[in-house]
């Protein structure tokens, strides 16, 4: 009998359009035409997601909702229904379970599959990837891009090549021709204002940045930025996911489409970040002392805060609270920021060592909240805090 490879094989799965393909599949009114996700016309805020119809006209994540607007006046525009995105992503996060125990959850539509050895049980990579597609098709009505390689980077950029309802396997010996077939720009990773720099000095293809001698890059780009290119032009994974945190942590992040330094948004991703790791904390029954946040400049340097609590974690409120302290003291309020993450480590099974505390203070009323909403929610009800709505005129 054949035994399994013993190579390592990494899946990176990411939903496509996954706000707005939701929205579509639920109100087959809006299939095919540009969607936006993230609040009505002309007010204020930003893009959640959109349709690939949408994205013909230019519009992406992080956008100003008046900019998508005068883009494609025609748009249909929807407020984001997250407890309805994470009640779908669940079910794609079973089915993803099913597949392999090693599962690294980046957001509610995006996950890394280690697949090393599974071949007994759903065959080579890309018949088991083409299995798992047409699981979560059957189970939800989607669609999803597969990445197939050796590695979490290779796996990232192999998803991204051909979406939507992509599937490519970058085998070894392979890499170097897969990544000169990409666009330097899409580089996981890769900035405007990176690229941008590195065109002023000719460097416009993945072939060229692999030519380009590390001393020269980081002197073009700084240290950081310089090593981190010079490996990801050679499919060499500089650690785009390494946060496996020694004690069981909750986590997600946000990878804007261009570096920002804007506040407002910035406080609104984390609220978003805290509203689905509270819910899956909830769900889960754990509870949680630690809160972290990791930020990515758009030099590529990422940084690391932690803040432990005596008492475990309550709310989502509490989270997001110390989500922004910690950014305070992280931020200058000016560097631009390519990446957010938020996560809650230091977890336990609720109940099983908490001090019964004699007098419920506010923390504790959130905490009644939360565990009340996830009961409604448990219950195929929908949901949605006041704080994650886009407010509408005259009550509407």
């Amino acid at each position: 009998m054949k035994h399994p490879s013993k190579e390592k094989v990494i899946f990176h799965v990411d939903m496509d359009a996954f706000y707005a393909s939701v929205e579509q599949y639920d109100h087959p009114e809006y299939r095919g035409r540009p969607l936006i996700v993230g609040g009505a016309s002309g007010k204020r805020g930003v893009v959640s997601a959109c349709s690939y119809e949408a994205r013909k006209y230019g519009i992406h994540s992080a956008m100003p909702v008046s900019w998508a607007k005068r883009l494609c006046p025609q748009a249909i525009f929807v407020p984001v229904n997250m407890r309805r995105y994470q009640e779908v992503s669940r079910a794609i996060m079973k089915i993803f379970d099913d597949f392999t125990p090693e599962k690294i959850q980046i957001s509610v539509d995006e996950a890394f599959l280690d697949m090393s050895g599974t071949e007994r049980l759903f065959g080579p990579p890309a018949r088991a990837a083409l299995l798992l597609k047409e699981r979560v098709k059957t189970a939800t009505g989607l669609t999803l891009s597969v990445g197939i390689a050796h590695n979490h980077l290779l796996a990232k950029l192999a998803s991204d090549f051909d979406k939507p309802d992509g599937l490519v396997f970058v085998k070894k010996g392979e890499e170097l021709a897969f990544l000169d077939k990409i666009d330097l720009k899409d580089i996981w990773g890769l900035g405007k204002k990176t690229l941008e720099t590195l065109h002023s000095f000719n460097i416009t293809t993945v072939q060229q940045l692999r030519e380009t001698d590390i001393s020269i890059l980081q002197k073009i780009v700084g240290k950081a930025a310089g090593d981190f290119l010079y490996k990801a032009s050679r499919g060499i994974d500089p650690g785009i996911y390494t946060e496996r945190v020694k004690n069981r942590s909750i986590s997600s992040e946000v990878t804007f489409e261009e570096d920002t330094r804007d506040i407002e948004g910035l406080h609104k991703t984390l609220l978003h970040l805290a509203d689905q790791i509270m819910f899956r904390l909830l769900e889960q029954g754990y509870v949680g002392k630690t809160v972290f946040i990791k930020l990515r400049y758009s030099d590529f340097s990422t940084f690391t805060a932690r803040q432990t609590l005596k008492h475990p974690l309550r709310s989502e409120e509490e989270i997001h609270k110390i989500a922004l302290d910690l950014l305070k003291k992280k931020w200058d309020n000016h560097s631009l920021i390519r990446l957010v993450g938020l996560g809650v480590s230091s977890l336990e099974k609720k109940g099983s060592h908490q001090q019964i505390e004699l007098f419920c203070d506010a923390a504790d009323q959130h905490s009644k909240v939360e565990n009340a909403v996830q009961i409604i929610r448990s219950k195929g009800r929908n949901i949605n805090k006041a704080s994650l709505i886009p407010h509408r005129k005259n009550g509407v």
